[in-house]
């Protein structure tokens, strides 16, 4: 299989992991009972550990391999006041999707980082999809749920995230023609969508993950964590 396919299948196997964990959501009950509550709050703990995850351990250190100090925390806080923004801007409208943008953001510049690496270490882009799977099915079950208590329809989140999961082949194909010699791009796009993916988490996030007289929901996030350190550790 050529650089090129390769690139496109793996990037789309990531990407209809968020179709996956959709899929999931919808089918999982519905209702205030507390044990379906709490699986859904442990699910949000999960995705939240997962981008915080992949913020310390690849977005942030990636960031700042390719780039002067100051210009990595320069722009790090930038992705947070653009992401602080773009959610008032939602909330003014009548709702939040930060789980849906963290999702996005942790997603396609990891895509664009596969593109990019693939080329020069195969099997580093193969662990390196295989992390961005993982990550997605938490968080495209977290996304479904949000947007569908937004008022979305269910059969349209699906359809639309089955049409976002060709953004990631159109992003590893960005990285392999533009970026492969362009690490400071990549790396400046990393650190932008950590300064979002950090902000969101803390904003919106981790405050849905709290039951009054449950506390192992927030063990999800430990769990998510662990998920990240693994993955760093295979694709160190």
């Amino acid at each position: 299989m050529g650089e090129l396919l390769s690139i496109v299948v793996y990037c789309w196997a990531a990407g209809l992991a968020i179709v996956v964990g959709g899929a999931v959501a919808r089918v999982l009950p519905s209702g205030r009972r507390e044990i379906v509550q709490e699986v859904i709050h442990s699910a949000i703990a999960f995705g939240g550990g997962i981008l915080v995850a992949a913020v310390a351990f690849a977005l942030v250190p990636t960031g700042l391999s390719a780039l002067p100090l100051w210009l990595a925390v320069v722009l790090f806080f930038v992705g947070s006041l653009l992401f602080m923004w773009v959610d008032a801007r939602l909330s003014r409208c009548g709702g939040s999707r930060a789980q849906f943008m963290a999702m996005l953001l942790d997603f396609l510049p990891e895509a664009v980082s596969l593109g990019a690496v693939f080329p020069h270490n195969p099997r580093l882009g193969i662990l390196l999809a295989l992390f961005i799977g993982t990550q997605n099915l938490p968080e495209g079950f977290n996304a479904y749920r949000e947007l569908i208590a937004g008022g979305a329809s269910r059969r349209g989140v699906l359809a639309m995230m089955f049409a976002l999961s060709f953004l990631g082949p159109l992003a590893g194909l960005l990285g392999f023609v533009f970026l492969q010699s362009a690490g400071g791009v990549v790396g400046a796009l990393m650190l932008v969508a950590a300064g979002g993916i950090l902000y969101l988490v803390f904003q919106d996030i981790a405050p849905l993950v709290r039951m009054r007289r449950h506390w192992a929901p927030a063990l999800g996030a430990t769990l998510g964590f662990i998920v990240g350190m693994v993955g760093e550790k295979l694709l160190g």
